[in-house]
């Protein structure tokens, strides 16, 4: 039995020294593993913050009717320039059948009201001139007179607005939709035909049409609440639209929510505004998604590397690089940054002109 322990245990070390020899034979036969260098340069840093928004006019109204009625024509199409004033649609009045019914009764008893005052004016003034009855009875009959001629009139507007929705008819009138500000036609979402709802307390009415004022727009956007205190008010921001090939506006910052808004996936973001200078001719649309750029922090000539070279300590979490030697081996350098644009990084402290700087093209277990 001891004979067979002993075998057995002779096998196996035969079995270890067999593969230690073979480790070492194919460690010192492979190629040793080599890195690409990369030296510090001088270059412009400039820190941004991106806010994703909207290009929006900065002045948008909508009309709306102040009559219930029916659309009897469009004068304008989407997309049509405009000035106040200029008369936009036309509403048909269908008048309540009640209403029309009481406001008829009304005007019938008024011209009742009004002949029977005109008859007793008429022989009190016959009766007065001959002396028959005094003054004060008189001025009684020309007041009652006086009083039902402006009712029998208020009774006769009432008629003619609720059949026809205005007294004159004219430009003025409520079956007009007029322009109330200079711009471009956004939107009509009604057509001829259509049935419209007057604006009141209890109800906002049909939009007939959206006007804006493309010359004025404003860059609505968020940011997140790491970025938000870095921003002040009337700091300058490009407007950069992707639809037009990057097309770059200027702008101003504006305002900056004071509350933040947490969105679905629980961060926090403040919605900022700023306004753009824009050109008529630029075929800029409503609604155009952007990106803001603000410039946070810009430094010209600063001594850099790229920040892919550089690593973070898992212990310490300090910035290093590494430096290659005389002997073609690398050195572990903690370094000291400056301003970062996410491409290239300035060192402050810790790498020198003229270094080596390792490019970590490959990643070993050990790092």
């Amino acid at each position: 039995m001891k004979r067979i322990i002993k075998i057995v245990f002779i096998v196996i070390a035969i079995i270890l020294f067999a593969w230690v020899l073979k480790y070492f034979y194919t460690a010192n036969n492979s190629a040793p593993e080599s890195f690409d260098t990369q030296t510090p340069f001088y270059t412009s840093i400039s820190t941004k913050i991106v806010a994703t928004g909207s290009l929006n006019p900065e002045e948008e109204i909508e009309l709306k009717p102040q009559i219930t009625g029916i659309v009897d024509a469009i004068l304008v199409e989407e997309g049509d320039m405009v000035s106040k004033g200029d008369l936009i649609a036309k509403i048909r009045v269908v008048p309540n059948e009640q209403s029309l019914v009481s406001a008829n009764s009304r005007l019938n008893s008024s011209k009742l009201s009004f002949d029977n005052a005109n008859v007793l004016y008429k022989r009190n003034k016959v009766l007065f001139d001959k002396g028959v009855i005094s003054k004060q009875d008189f001025e009684n009959s020309e007041l009652a007179f006086n009083q039902a001629k402006e009712t029998l009139s208020q009774a006769q507007n009432d008629y003619q607005i609720i059949k026809k929705g205005s007294i004159s008819g004219g430009n003025s009138a409520n079956t007009n939709i007029i322009a109330q500000i200079a711009g471009t036609v956004l939107e009509i979402p009604v057509r001829v035909g259509d049935q419209v709802i007057q604006s009141n307390n209890f109800n906002a009415g049909t939009s007939i049409a959206t006007i804006a004022n493309m010359s004025n727009m404003i860059f609505e956007g968020t940011v997140d609440e790491s970025e938000v205190g870095k921003l002040k008010e009337g700091e300058p921001i490009d407007v950069i639209i992707g639809a037009l090939d990057e097309k770059k506006l200027q702008g101003k910052l504006t305002f900056i929510a004071p509350k933040g808004i947490s969105d679905n996936a629980g961060a926090v973001q403040f919605t900022i505004k700023a306004d753009v200078e824009v050109e008529l001719s630029a075929n800029i649309r409503a609604g155009y998604s952007a990106n803001a750029e603000i410039n946070i922090a810009s430094k010209d000539s600063i001594f850099s590397i790229k920040e892919s070279l550089v690593r973070f300590d898992r212990i310490t979490e300090k910035p290093y690089v590494e430096i290659q030697q005389d002997d073609n081996s690398f050195k572990k350098q903690d370094i000291k940054l400056g301003l970062s644009d996410g491409i290239n990084v300035e060192i402050i402290d810790g790498v020198d002109e003229g270094d080596k700087i390792k490019i970590w093209n490959k990643v070993s277990r050990e790092n």
